[in-house]
């Protein structure tokens, strides 16, 4: 009788070690299988690193299954989870599926797209069909060329079975795919700043090496990106490009198309099918894929021919994951161009707070770009406009009507920008004081005033306008403030002439409204763009000349001490949409705050001196990135349960040495969200090795105190935390 091999198997199950599993052969590391756990199937991968567990054969179970439709996956992408995993503090095998696209982590094999050509050969050219098959006849001459079976099904709907037919005669050929020659477009001549840091990062292709391109709003960084992508191409390499924001992709790929149009360029984002983002990551991982531009989770995207990696806008918040594996994209980029020995370029016209430390301490190179590219472009004049004393007609002030009115009659176009979306932020009752409180969140509910509901944008609620006061029956309820429904409102009142466009996550939730947006806007059919924080990052309108900034006095009051941060460089980035090209730009901010040091920084584009004087407020304060932190979450039904067990927790921590500091337990700053009330620990200390290798010690008396926890208490580690 055959020996049984015992194969180790990572799943997707909230535990830290492999799972034991039969097999009559070895495997190979990184093999998909499926497998029994509990009363289910799952998808496992296996990893002959991890030494199997020394069990009887009647205690494991076989596998089921081998899923060889595809090979094993690549020992970089299981290095890097296990990088990811051990970093963050997370099981490996949820790190694991994470990296994966969703139809590798079922437990089934995949179909993809056939890449390969048919061609006939000598025997299929001389088994003519007769003059009376014309379907026959058809494909018969269409394969005479090379043919791939989605070009042979349009010359055809029979395609496939007269395919199939003479692949069994032997009258064809199956080619490989080959990669079309490179095709570059003629690039844009760059200035001598532009030069400088596309030099610089060329020099370094072909080792590792962290630059920060760090560049004003429309001082071209695209363009350097697209030059030396054209230099990686040129050399037989891949890059990759990750974005922070699904509705910047469109654009992106439109010039990256144009200026690479043979090269097979990827895109992966949370907005494709799981069809087209497995095929998408195949082709990236089997080297079909030249250019890999994606979001977020691209980072994991495996790529055999790896030359380039760039993550652009990073300092933008959503590469930070905050659920599952807490990963953020942009440190994993710096640590796998590290591993692939090749340069990672950081794009930015408002670095994060990490990064410019890491340029100060000598970890990463700054490349400067202190101009716009376009010739006659200059940096939008900042204007503070003082709200104390003036009247607002819907949240508008009289210097912001006039000068909308005077664009309207140059026929150049406006953004208003508001991170408020819906029409009111609170409904409330003029006679008692109440107010449209959310009954699962610690947030107000948002008036949608056309849909006639309120909505809770943490959570999802959502429930009818009430006729009347539910305190007091007053019938006399107002909406409290303004959001993008209310001023679009207002604009169409004030300006009815005006062609207004609102974006926001209510007008382009559907899969094409981008391209729709982009569309009208280069037509010219648009005057004012009215939305949210979605139109601050990256886009480039150049018949835009104006820029208006309301409510953004609220992220000067926020206890989170990166509130600062996220709202001056939100600021400057949705400023720089403004003139950036012939047309001279301004930017008005409505502020009860004009004298604030933030606003008079914003005036001046002083990003260093801004940021200088935020780094020196989190060295005095002992903050990130002057030290390291881990943020210990729990939620429960009830407060007090999630309390008791991150008290438990602190108990078990003991005396922390010397230099690690523990802080609460506290309620998190939203303490209430979906029905479940949260509490945190955070630990913190000056080096992050020594706070790891202590919580990692930790990790196993943790896991035994939470399995002994309520059933429905959930915690969670979170590694460099960007909210608190």
């Amino acid at each position: 009788m055959t020996a049984m091999q015992h194969i180790s198997v990572w799943l997707d199950v909230p535990l830290r070690g492999a799972f034991t599993y039969l097999h009559p052969q070895p495997l190979p590391n990184g093999q998909r299988v499926r497998v029994a756990f509990g009363n289910r199937e799952l998808c496992g991968v296996v990893d002959n690193s991890v030494p199997p567990q020394a069990l009887d054969e009647a205690r494991c179970k076989p596998i089921l299954a081998v899923l060889d439709e595809l090979p094993p996956l690549p020992e970089t992408l299981l290095q890097q989870v296990r990088f990811a995993a051990r970093y963050y503090l997370h099981p490996q095998g949820q790190a694991l599926f994470t990296a994966l696209p969703t139809a590798l982590r079922e437990p089934r094999a995949v179909t993809l797209a056939d890449r390969q050509s048919y061609r006939l050969n000598a025997a299929g050219l001389d088994a003519e069909p007769s003059a009376r098959s014309t379907v026959q006849r058809q494909l018969w001459q269409a394969l005479q060329q090379p043919q791939s079976r989605d070009a042979l099904r349009r010359v055809h709907p029979q395609a496939t079975a007269f395919l199939k037919q003479r692949l069994a005669a032997g009258h064809i050929d199956i080619l490989p795919w080959q990669a079309p020659p490179l095709q570059i477009a003629a690039a844009l001549t760059l200035n001598d700043e532009q030069q400088a840091a596309l030099d610089a990062v060329a020099a370094n292709l072909g080792r590792f090496g962290a630059f920060l391109l760090h560049g004003i709003t429309g001082s071209g960084k695209t363009e350097v990106y697209l030059q030396l992508i054209a230099r990686v191409l040129a050399a037989g390499q891949q890059a990759l490009v990750i974005i922070p924001e699904i509705n910047l992709t469109p654009q992106l790929i439109e010039r990256f198309a144009q200026r690479f149009p043979a090269s097979h360029i990827v895109c992966l984002h949370s907005g494709l099918s799981d069809g087209e983002r497995l095929q998408g990551w195949v082709d990236a991982w089997q080297g079909v894929a030249d250019i890999v531009i994606g979001t977020r989770l691209a980072v994991f995207t495996p790529l055999p021919r790896a030359g380039l990696l760039i993550v652009d806008e990073e300092h933008d918040g959503s590469f930070k994951q905050q659920d599952g594996l807490r990963y953020h994209a942009r440190d994993l980029a710096v640590w796998r161009a590290n591993q692939a020995q090749v340069p990672v370029l950081l794009g930015s016209a408002t670095p994060s707070l990490e990064t410019v430390a890491n340029v100060e301490a000598g970890r990463y190179r700054k490349l400067l770009l202190s101009a716009r590219a376009h010739g006659s472009a200059r940096l939008p004049r900042i204007g503070l406009v003082d709200t104390r004393r003036l009247k607002l007609v819907d949240g508008l002030s009289e210097p912001v009507i006039a000068a909308l009115q005077q664009r309207l009659a140059r026929r150049e176009m406006s953004l208003l920008f508001i991170n408020r979306r819906g029409y009111s932020p609170v409904l409330a009752c003029t006679a008692c004081g109440w107010t449209s409180a959310c009954k699962h969140c610690s947030a107000r509910m948002v008036l949608h005033l056309s849909a006639r509901q309120l909505r809770c944008h943490h959570c999802g609620a959502q429930q009818r306008v009430p006729l009347q006061c539910p305190a007091c029956g007053n019938p006399d309820v107002q909406p409290l403030g303004e959001g993008t429904q209310r001023l679009e409102e207002a604009l169409r009142r004030l300006l009815p002439e005006a062609r207004i466009l609102r974006i926001d996550r209510d007008s382009t939730s559907h899969k094409a409204a981008w391209d729709a947006v982009y569309q009208r806007v280069h037509a010219g059919e648009v005057d004012i763009l009215l939305g949210t924080q979605m139109l601050a990052k990256g886009h480039d309108f150049g018949a835009l000349s104006l820029v208006v900034v309301l409510g953004s006095d609220g992220g000067l009051y926020s206890a989170d001490y990166r509130a600062s941060e996220r709202l001056f460089a939100q600021l400057l980035q949705v400023s720089g949409r403004a003139g950036r090209a012939e047309l001279a730009g301004d930017v008005i901010v409505q502020t009860n705050w004009p004298e604030h040091p933030l606003y008079l920084a914003l005036t001046r584009h002083d990003f260093d001196g801004f940021a200088a004087s935020q780094l020196q407020e989190r060295r005095e304060a002992g903050f990130p990135p002057a030290a390291s932190q881990v943020i210990l979450r729990a939620d429960a039904p009830q407060y007090h349960e999630a309390e008791a067990f991150l008290q438990q927790v602190l108990a078990l921590c003991g005396e922390l040495p010397p230099p690690l500091f523990v802080f609460g337990p506290a309620p998190a700053l939203m303490a209430r969200l979906a029905g479940r009330e949260r509490a945190q620990l955070t630990f913190e200390a000056p080096q992050r090795a020594a706070l790891h290798a202590w919580l990692r010690a930790l990790l196993p008396q943790l896991d035994a105190l939470a399995r002994k926890a309520p059933r429905q208490l959930r915690w969670s580690l979170d590694v460099d935390p960007q909210e608190i």
